[in-house]
């Protein structure tokens, strides 16, 4: 269920997209308008005809068909149209009259209840194909295809069939030629009338009401077929020049009325039932889905458009306050410099490629501190090498395999010291970096400290992506969560805990895969404080393959909903819970969960708009969303003085990376719904990432790897 959920998913959303693009003439769409060609192959009797064109014998020749005198018979092309539409329906009601409606499959499937009235109403409904081609440049198919589509919406939302047709584009009977005659041809073919006309309004030019006026009076009480439309943009002119021009022409003896009744033929509409007729609505319900959707889209985009900027301006905001805050020359965690010596826990499951590297890099600490290993039944001899280099200060504990809550309880309680530090085997410490991670204890208040995580591992392409997240998303948060006072997670790649709050909470818990948001989260609601040490820098080895990654970030995405959903009680209580709560919780959930749920939404319009939108709006505003990132990223990398060469990647970043992290997102969150379970995954390391100032063991390691230095 956890793939097969995003993939139907993901296939409906793009099939529903599909449709709108289709409905909205953005797909399969053909502007091209025909030239006019000689008229040598059209008969005669066709120039010289009436307004409607009658090809549909197989034995005898096309005739036409004109209205007989003092009968009207209005028509209107290129719709519905949910603006203009009822405004002509209420117009034609008031004074009696009837007309045609030659609407356009595009319309009639967005607007289905307006071509229900047309009808209820009285008048008659033509096709003016489905996408408003002109016939004259398709094939057969596309014509048959142009026809049927239509078809088939009449059916779904009026329960019809018609046999009035009127080409895109056409005019008056003598205005065919011998590229738009064969189609009139082919359509008769097809049990179709064509309806052309003898008297155009020109509505469409919005010449004024007089004009359109004049432009409609057929000459010398002769019958006529008046082309005005009701879409396809402002039709007030045509609106308010039927308010005047139906009761003048009903006082001069006119009859405004359907075609085939002034013509004395059966009604052009037929009734459709059984198969055809539920294949109809099921097209119809399914454009209206699409449409509906795509609104929950744009609402959607919208919001998180809103949220994205929110987010940003906070962050950068936030970050400048507590970067200003902690590098005063006067700033101090505390009345004293924190000196007492502290314990570092380094948990370890088969990590002899890392754990020599890790051990080295906090025996050239510069704060007093004992090292415990706690080996949780490696099987690689990941305990044996600790042992083997017999480094002062540091213990070796081994248990069977129970995980890492386990393994740092464990720890816990064989450290001497009050102060206990948590790092991953994989990482290696600065010098500074446990002096650095400490010196917030100074304050009794501050319970946990988060430190800086840096991705050792970044000279590949993935890496360097890795490297903007760890930086930006990582970093620059905890600068905005320390301000708030509502940080989410202590890494488990370099954290500080006051033993006292550790114990308060009941220690590392089980209860969930993301143990470091879990007690971080304990302890906000214990009343601690959590603050975030920027000087504290870890290097970390980060994963170097797909697989990897999309493990690691599946374990972290599906444990911090495991913690929020552990913790969601504090947002009704009181006190410090109360207050993380109703202001952490929430922002963990908004930020980390819910809009990075909806952030695919940018790059589905995106991909929406280079198809069928327009494009240079599309790419623009795209390309301005890029724009803020890259501010917040430099930012970041400004106040970690990074450099900034990495940033290059960035757009590729927004490009692939990120649609990896939606899709963990998602099928995390699928996880959830259908109560799946998670395990704890081994990543495979390299111990490519050094401590600085240790010499890089040469040991099975090839010779095309940076170390971090």
């Amino acid at each position: 269920m956890r793939y097969l959920l995003p993939s139907v998913f993901l296939v409906a959303l793009l099939a529903m997209l599909m449709l709108r693009g289709y409905v909205h003439s953005e797909l399969l769409a053909d502007h091209r308008v025909q030239s006019p060609a000689p008229t040598d192959q059209v008969p005669d009797a066709i120039l010289d005809g009436g307004p409607v064109i009658d090809a549909r014998s197989a034995t005898a020749p096309a005739k036409t068909l004109r209205i007989p005198d003092h009968r009207i018979v209005l028509t209107f092309d290129d719709g519905p149209d949910p603006l203009w539409t009822p405004r002509v329906l209420d117009a034609l009601k008031k004074y009696d009259a009837h007309g045609v409606f030659f609407v356009t499959g595009t319309m009639a499937s967005r607007y289905p209840g307006l071509v229900q009235r047309i009808v209820d109403e009285g008048h008659e409904v033509g096709l003016h194909t489905f996408n408003h081609p002109d016939l004259s440049y398709q094939s057969h198919s596309r014509i048959d295809w142009e026809l049927s589509q239509s078809q088939l919406v009449l059916a779904g939302a009026a329960g019809i069939r018609t046999s009035l047709f009127r080409p895109p584009y056409s005019s008056f009977a003598d205005a065919m030629d011998n590229k738009s005659w064969p189609v009139t041809q082919y359509v008769g073919t097809r049990g179709y009338l064509t309806v052309v006309n003898n008297t155009d309004s020109e509505d469409w030019k919005r010449p004024g009401v007089p004009a359109i006026i004049e432009q409609a009076t057929p000459k010398g009480g002769k019958g006529a077929v008046i082309l005005m439309h009701d879409s396809g943009g402002d039709r007030s002119q045509t609106v308010a020049a039927l308010g005047e021009f139906l009761p003048q022409m009903q006082q001069r003896g006119y009859t405004f009325t359907n075609l085939t009744t002034a013509l004395g033929a059966p009604s052009a509409h037929t009734p459709v039932s059984g198969f055809a007729l539920w294949k109809g609505k099921a097209f119809v319900v399914t454009v209206d889905l699409s449409e509906k959707l795509t609104d929950v889209l744009v609402a959607g985009l919208a919001v998180i458009g809103v949220l994205v900027l929110v987010r940003f301006g906070l962050m950068l905001l936030l970050s400048f306050l507590h970067s200003r805050k902690v590098r005063r020359r006067d700033f101090s965690w505390g009345p004293a410099f924190f000196r007492r010596p502290v314990s570092v826990l380094v948990p370890a499951f088969n990590e002899r490629e890392c754990i020599a590297n890790t051990v080295r890099s906090l025996v050239a600490s510069e704060h007093p501190l004992e090292i415990i290993v706690i080996d949780d039944g490696s099987t690689d001899g990941t305990a044996d090498i600790v042992e083997a280099m017999r480094l002062p200060n540091v213990r070796v504990i081994r248990q069977r395999n129970a995980g890492k809550p386990a393994a740092l309880n464990n720890g816990i309680a064989h450290a001497r010291h009050d102060i206990v530090v948590m790092m991953d085997g994989d990482t290696v410490f600065e010098p500074a970096t446990v002096r650095e991670l400490v010196q917030p204890f100074a304050d009794p208040k501050v319970g946990a400290v988060a430190g800086n995580a840096k991705v050792g591992n970044r000279d590949s392409l993935i890496g360097a992506w890795q490297h903007i997240e760890y930086v930006m998303g990582f970093n620059l948060d905890r600068r905005m969560y320390d301000m708030l006072r509502c940080m989410p997670t202590i890494p488990g790649a370099v954290g500080a805990f006051r033993r006292d709050a550790l114990d308060r909470i009941g220690g590392m818990s089980e209860d969930t895969l993301a143990e470091d948001t879990d007690v971080t989260m304990a302890l906000h609601r214990d009343g601690w404080q959590v603050v975030y040490a920027e000087n504290a820098r870890a290097w970390t080895e980060a994963p170097e393959t797909v697989q990897q990654l999309w493990s690691q970030r599946y374990r972290w995405s599906y444990g911090t909903m495991q913690a929020i959903w552990k913790h969601r009680r504090a947002v009704v209580e009181r006190g410090p819970s109360g207050r993380f709560g109703r202001v952490g919780l929430p922002f963990v959930a908004l930020f980390m969960v819910v809009a990075p749920l909806l952030a695919p939404l940018i790059d589905v319009f995106l991909l929406y708009g280079l198809v069928f939108g327009p494009t240079e709006k599309t790419v623009g505003a795209w390309l301005s969303v890029l724009a803020v990132q890259a501010v917040c990223a430099a930012y970041a990398f400004r106040l970690d003085k990074e450099r900034m060469t990495h940033l290059i990647s960035l757009p590729l970043q927004q490009i692939l990376y990120r649609q990896l992290m939606y899709v963990v997102l998602l099928q995390s969150w699928i996880t959830a719904l259908t109560g799946g379970r998670l395990r704890w995954q081994k990543l495979r390391r390299t111990g490519v990432v050094e401590a600085p100032g240790v010499m890089v063991s040469q040991r099975g390691r090839s010779n095309d790897r940076r170390p971090v230095a």
